[in-house]
């Protein structure tokens, strides 16, 4: 193929290989450098190094390659950097289980060899990643490619645990945490996923200590029972006050516990007397702290009952809980077995349900970074949600957020900088203590502490005079899902405010989840997911990517369609067909001669009101299309852009412009063929963001065109192409040749046989003049076009704005249709009339719409009311004959 061929059907496998690797190799994705040029940057939220991409990633990256490469076009110094994140427990339970099919286990190994695994791991699946993320064809700067267990980011994690322990807003304490048995480490609450599963409340009888009286409680944990160290009753529950003070038998193991009033206990709710088990519940372990209680932990690191557990001791909690109640039945204690539907914490990353356990844990003091961020989002420094209701999601969790557990009990991530020696003492710092007998502590940070520095630790911090932090810091924008507005996007403002003094980006634009076609969030057990590298293998990354970026508004869900992967691949095919239609045509035009020639459209010395209607059109499409990219709003850019390419450019301006290039006159040709041209690259050049492959192959083999597309000029609107009376021109002649096609299909009168038309308007010079395009397209044996004429009796009509169209088909039409078409006609500009006097009968709207849209609703009232008093008037006059 020469450099002007394109193979007559897109293929986006052939389009797309080797094209990321030209891009790399030419670093076009590295910023600019340009001093005077404004920065604008974004890091990608990182993947974790669990395995491969899934499709909600896949929409994040797409996101921000869309902002980040039509920003580079409009001449930003732009900075996408790369990175990934280590994901302490997933990553460990994904090595673990490859290990555990050797028949291995990490305690057979040890730390620092386990680790060489995990390390082994991560390079693999790094580099699949970053396959991925070439398929995808994000345009990340790789040179400042970043891990959050890279030894800078490290650097920043151990500081900002320091500074944090030394105001006293980091401490170590025992408290109530989720355990997760499976991984056996801490969560946060943000960790834990509430399901609906099936349960059962446990009546159960506790003997009063020294008499034959019981009391009675239900619980859906019975094995609990077992750390018991209290029960109360609401000291105003009359039931139960000959009971205060003294004791209960706990069955089977025989502990004597006391009986206590506290407000905790709810009369109104099951028999008014609860049990208190401080070392296995939230509620109970604030109970317990006021009351001075003991705190009992009955269960081992992996969900095993432990030593306090008596005869039950090893056996797993769910396995105790059967023989505890089967053991209780035997007795005559066990009164009553109630089903329940109820919530119960579920592990976010191995599933299991999590156990509330007392545990000395690490933990963040939130009160003062929650105050500060809140505080933030009062002024000029807020960070910008799109949708803005997701500032109120943030603004509630941080009003409502708990002290941050912060330990795991994992080997894969940061260890923490404390440090304890046989003496008892504590040290935390950034680096060791000197001397010897210290032992760090085992533990590492929760993968959410590294990640909350991402935005700047990534630029070099600590280092505040790192070229990158001073130049690109704050990020400009953040593109995630809304799931993790607490896991990640909340960390990062109280942490970038808190060491940086400002917010860590200044837009925050939140996506939905994608669901299947039936609106099912996609999961492994229901097996609907779908691996977006066998999506680019069928229809390639640039229809993914347009499906991605349209499928639904900011903040909205969308559904994953093969029907809408179809449909964009048949418009790229579109695009494709059209731009082979034209380099044909076009081979030899210079850049030179393409500039000449919208000179001379602009100043109106040569081409023809179809060439000056395409180019408003173009103008028109690049303002709306830069407004709504501005706003994030891609699903409606794209909109707008398939409309003008398919139905303007395509199927309207290329059919027109074959009047010229089927002609005699080759001046005019040249013209035509230079606006083709320009056309073409401007449309290349507003998809390229969404679409970068084939927007990149066809546009190499433009014949007026040189370097890549990755760094060309982003459109603008050029005022000297604007020409409104060419607008509403072509506008009016394409309305009528719809009108006269649609009015041949329903009298079944093929545009094969010609028939007499007649069209009466004030434009009718205007008509005359492009009565070749009517012609050519509507195949009148007659055509007549004056601004007054005698209406035929007997004829199909149509009004359009500025005209009124009659085929006189006498034997072809009957009346009385004709009329009942007119009437059907008529209701719908009534419509449209009651529509528009609505919006302009609104005085809000009115008093606060800019003057250009409220003018827009007032042209579209005359327009309506003429359209409905001609056909008015035209079903009269059928009446009358």
């Amino acid at each position: 193929m020469t450099k002007n061929e394109l193979t007559p059907k897109f293929n986006p496998t052939e389009v797309e290989a080797g094209r990321y690797e030209k891009w790399l190799e030419a670093d076009v994705f590295k910023p600019s450098g340009n001093p005077d040029a404004e920065p604008y940057s974004i890091v990608i939220p990182p993947p974790n190094v669990t395995g491969k991409l899934h499709l909600g990633h896949a929409w994040d990256t797409t996101l921000q390659d869309i902002i980040i490469r039509q920003k580079r076009m409009q001449g930003f110094d732009t900075l996408w950097l790369p990175g990934m994140d280590h994901a302490g427990i997933a990553t460990q339970a994904k090595v673990a289980a490859r290990l555990a099919e050797d028949g291995i286990l990490p305690q057979d190994l040890g730390r620092e060899k386990f680790l060489d695994k995990v390390w082994e791991w991560k390079d693999e699946y790094a580099t699949t990643i970053k396959e991925q993320w070439g398929k995808m064809g994000i345009s990340v700067d790789y040179s400042r490619e970043r891990f959050t267990l890279d030894e800078g980011l490290s650097q920043a994690v151990r500081k900002v645990f320091v500074q944090l322990y030394n105001k006293g807003w980091i401490y170590r304490g025992e408290k109530l945490i989720n355990w997760d048995p499976k991984a056996m480490t801490a969560l946060s609450d943000i960790e834990v996923i509430h399901k609906e599963i099936d349960g059962a409340f446990y009546h159960i009888t506790y003997q009063i200590e020294g008499s034959d009286e019981f009391v009675e409680i239900a619980t859906t944990r019975p094995e609990t029972f077992l750390g018991d160290t209290a029960v109360i009753v609401n000291e105003k529950d009359e039931r139960y006050k000959h009971l205060v003070g003294k004791n209960v038998i706990l069955p089977i193991i025989n502990r004597v516990i006391p009986i206590l009033t506290d407000d905790h206990a709810d009369m109104e709710k099951g028999t008014g007397v609860v049990k208190i088990t401080p070392a296995h519940d939230p509620n109970d372990f604030e109970v317990a702290m006021r009351h001075d209680l003991p705190m009992i932990n009955m269960m081992n690191n992996d969900g095993t009952i432990n030593e306090n557990g008596g005869k039950y001791e090893g056996l797993d909690r769910f396995e105790a809980r059967k023989q505890i109640v089967a053991d209780l039945k035997e007795l005559g204690q066990l009164v009553d077995i109630k089903p329940v539907r109820h919530e119960v914490g579920h592990s976010e990353r191995t599933g299991v349900v999590v156990e509330p356990r007392l545990s000395t844990q690490w933990f963040v003091k939130m009160d003062e970074l929650a105050k500060n961020a809140i505080a933030n989002q009062t002024t000029e420094d807020a960070v910008e949600f799109y949708p803005p209701r997701f500032n109120d999601t943030f603004m509630q969790w941080m009003e409502n957020v708990h002290d941050w557990v912060i330990s795991r009990q994992l080997w894969w991530g940061h260890q923490i900088p404390a440090w304890y020696n046989e003496a008892g003492e504590m040290y935390v710092g950034e680096e060791a203590p000197e001397g010897e007998g210290w032992t760090q502590d085992e533990d590492v940070l929760d993968t959410w502490f590294s990640s909350a520095l991402w935005p700047f630790s990534t630029m070099g911090w600590p280092d505040e005079n790192s070229a990158d932090f001073k130049r690109y810091f704050p990020t400009s924008t953040l593109v995630t899902g809304y799931d993790i507005i607490f896991f990640w996007v909340s960390r990062m403002i109280f942490q970038s405010l808190e060491f940086t003094g400002k917010s860590p980006f200044h837009n925050v634009l939140i996506h939905g989840l994608i669901r299947d076609e039936e609106g099912r969030k996609m999961s492994k057990s229901l097996g609907n997911g779908i691996d977006p590298m066998d999506v680019i293998e069928k229809y390639g990354a640039d229809a993914l990517r347009w499906f991605l970026s349209n499928g639904s508004a900011p903040g909205q869900d969308v559904r994953f369609s093969y029907d809408k992967m179809d449909a964009a691949w048949n418009f790229i095919n579109k695009i494709w067909n059209v731009s082979r239609y034209i380099l044909m045509n076009a081979e030899d035009v210079s850049a030179d001669a393409v500039s000449s020639a919208l000179t001379k459209v602009a100043n109106k010395t040569a081409g023809n009101v179809t060439d000056r209607w395409i180019l408003t059109r173009l103008n028109d499409t690049a303002r709306r299309v830069t407004e709504q990219m501005d706003k994030f709003e891609f699903g409606v850019a794209g909109h707008i852009l398939y409309n003008f390419i398919w139905d303007e450019f395509a199927n309207w301006y290329l059919e027109l412009t074959k009047e010229v290039m089927f002609g005699e006159d080759e001046a005019e040709k040249d013209i035509t063929r230079a606006v083709l041209l320009h056309v073409l690259d401007q449309v290349l050049r507003l998809l390229h963001p969404i679409m970068p492959f084939f927007t990149e192959e066809i546009f190499e083999k433009l014949p007026n065109t040189s370097g890549s597309i990755v760094v060309a000029e982003y459109p603008k609107v050029r005022p000297e192409f604007n020409d409104d009376k060419a607008s509403e021109g072509v506008a009016m002649l394409i309305e009528l040749i719809t009108a006269v096609r649609n009015i041949r299909a329903e009298v079944n009168t093929p545009l094969s046989k010609a028939v007499p038309m007649l069209i009466k308007s004030e434009h009718a010079d205007f008509l005359n003049a492009v009565s070749p395009y009517i012609s050519r397209f509507t195949n009148p044996s007659e055509l007549t076009i004056a601004k007054d004429l005698a209406v035929p009796e007997q004829a199909m009509s149509a009004v359009v704005t500025g005209a009124e169209l009659y085929l006189p088909l006498a034997g072809l039409i009957n009346i009385e249709e004709e009329i009942a078409r007119l009437e059907k006609e008529l209701a719908k500009w009534q419509k449209e009339l009651d529509l528009v006097n609505k919006k302009l009968g609104n005085e809000r709207f009115v008093a606060n719409a800019k003057a250009e849209v409220v003018q827009k609703e007032k042209d579209k009232l005359a327009d309506y009311q003429e359209k409905f008093d001609t056909v008015k008037a035209r079903i009269a006059e059928l009446k009358e004959n």
